[in-house]
């Protein structure tokens, strides 16, 4: 760790980026300089695909820029690689976990740099207090080092992704996105780092959608946009609307318009499904037009529920019904996701990287997936039909890109979320499945799904939506449904729900202790402590 500095003031630039710049199909960064100082956090801010990530990477060593250059404590800095990088205590959390799952807590924290004995084999010992000692830095103490990786929820493997992070001489760290998948508690432990990084002369750059953050973190914002840098200023002369504008370029208000729409019969209707230990029981129905959210915390099994209804996992009990036309709900057979999709289910995963998307795939096999039938001749893909869908979509849905043809892997988070949902709307489902449809969303693109489903609402659809912003679902839905423990503890209707109920259902079914934080218990159980909530 870096000796602790006298003051902030007195402070050298510990990075220097100047006139950095990226080309891939297009420009995605143009003329971006900066200064980093040690013991201070940059706030690093903008819309989906205004070029933050790709700033990361190149300062991180992933990326390597088209033009500019760097320097590092005085000295040129142009790292060939991550590790490069790594060597010189630049250090980077990206929002996609670097994680084995099939290795330990202990393993994945010192994989390259694992303690030897005399012979030649792996020390446990020295490892596991290793490990012990890194984990608790960030609030991980009741973990066993031995833990598979693969069985821990995202919130704690995300606190391991940045306990491996810290390990070592560390002069600058990227956060980026940290908190998405994090509880409130954890956020409190992860600041806690940051202050002890702050104090001992770490320079940081933070990148976060949620502005409230940013408020109590940074010292300074440098807001992006369109690739290039807009404005950088003390976070005390920003306000958050002044920080909106800035990152979209225009006025959007706060207020979340969904239009007039007409909630017509049952169209959709879930009895009793259960897989245990997770969903226990749960039934529920959704109109035509209406949004339904689905409350809870991390662990109610929100997310399990939703792939049981789409047929991703099998359900031990339990069955979807479906109404058309405005006649009564009838079962449908749905044992796979091709089922599903037949019957007009979609589902709009939460991991869009890992099961949303074929990465290396352009932007047109991504949309045209969803509806083959439609682009293709005797089993053949005709191009310039998939290409005509996926341009359809891409105005529709204002995805930001080079057009069809360019890889999903080069879009930012929010257009391919945005190419997810518009696979979806090329098919013409009408129930739709949303799991936390804006996280890892800047504030523009969430208004623009907001809109798309009031849009999809008004045409008579039944939307689901889970969500851990509890706020917005507030914002957006009609009714919400309420889970904890695999039980619906919760129905209210818009008008009769108040913050202090939805969270008194959430709570309903878990004990008080450390540990809760990503596993259901038992529903007799006692309220667990606020502090474990999920961030709302």
């Amino acid at each position: 760790m870096s000796t602790p500095i006298p003051s902030l003031a007195d402070a050298p630039p510990v990075l220097c980026v100047h006139g950095i710049g990226k080309t891939y199909a297009e420009p995605v960064l143009a003329d971006v300089s900066l200064e980093l100082r040690a013991g201070e956090v940059l706030a690093l801010t903008g819309e989906n695909g205004a070029g933050k990530s790709t700033l990361s990477k190149i300062v991180g060593g992933l990326v390597t820029p088209t033009t500019g250059s760097m320097t590092l404590g005085g000295a040129a800095y142009a790292p060939a690689s991550r590790k490069d990088a790594e060597a010189l205590g630049v250090r980077m959390v990206m929002q996609e976990l670097n994680l084995l799952p099939t290795l330990s807590v202990a393993e994945n924290l010192f994989l390259n740099r694992l303690p030897r004995n005399l012979v030649g084999w792996i020390d446990r010992a020295r490892l596991r207090e290793n490990a012990r000692h890194a984990m608790a830095q960030v609030g991980l103490d009741a973990i066993d080092p031995d833990t598979l990786v693969g069985t821990l929820g995202i919130g704690h493997q995300q606190m391991v992704e940045i306990a491996r992070n810290l390990i070592g001489d560390c002069r600058v760290l990227i956060l980026d996105e940290p908190t998405a998948m994090l509880t409130a508690r954890e956020v409190d432990l992860l600041f806690e780092q940051v202050e002890r990084l702050k104090a001992h002369g770490v320079a940081l750059v933070y990148i976060s959608h949620r502005l409230e953050e940013l408020k109590r973190i940074a010292r300074r914002a440098a807001v992006l946009r369109d690739g290039r840098l807009v404005h950088v200023d003390e976070m005390a002369n920003l306000s958050t609307d002044r920080l909106v504008t800035l990152m979209v370029g225009r006025d959007i208000g706060d207020r979340i318009d969904l239009g007039e729409r007409r909630i017509g019969e049952v169209a959709f209707k879930v009895s009793g499904m259960t897989r245990e230990p997770v969903v226990r029981d749960v039934s529920f129905e959704v109109r035509a037009g209406e949004i339904f959210g689905i409350s809870g915390l991390i662990g109610a099994g929100r997310t399990e529920l939703m792939r049981l209804i789409y047929g991703a996992d099998h359900a031990d009990a339990g069955s979807v019904s479906l109404g058309r036309g405005g006649a009564a709900p009838e079962p449908v057979t749905i044992a796979s996701p091709s089922d599903a999709v037949q019957h007009g289910i979609a589902l709009i995963t939460e991991d869009r990287k890992g099961e949303g998307l074929l990465l290396t795939q352009p932007i047109a096999a991504n949309i045209s997936l969803g509806h083959l039938r439609a682009v293709s001749n005797k089993g053949v893909v005709d191009g310039r039909r998939e290409a005509a869908l996926a341009r359809r979509q891409i105005d529709a849905m204002r995805i930001r890109s080079a057009g069809p043809s360019q890889p999903v892997s080069e879009l930012s988070g929010g257009n391919q979320q945005k190419v997810v949902i518009g696979r979806w709307l090329a098919r013409d489902c009408t129930v739709l499945l949303f799991d936390e449809p804006t996280r890892g969303i800047d504030v523009g693109a969430k208004f623009d799904i907001y809109a798309l489903m009031g849009a999809l609402a008004r045409e008579g659809r039944a939307l689901v939506v889970v969500s851990s912003d509890l706020r917005e679902l507030m914002a957006i839905c009609d009714r919400i449904g309420v889970m904890s423990a695999g039980r619906m503890t919760g129905l209210f209707e818009r008008g009769n729900w108040t913050q202090d109920a939805l969270l008194a259902a959430a709570f309903a079914g878990y004990a008080k202790r450390d540990d809760l934080l990503h596993e259901p218990i038992e529903p007799d159980a006692k309220a667990p402590d606020e502090s474990k909530l999920v961030e709302y």
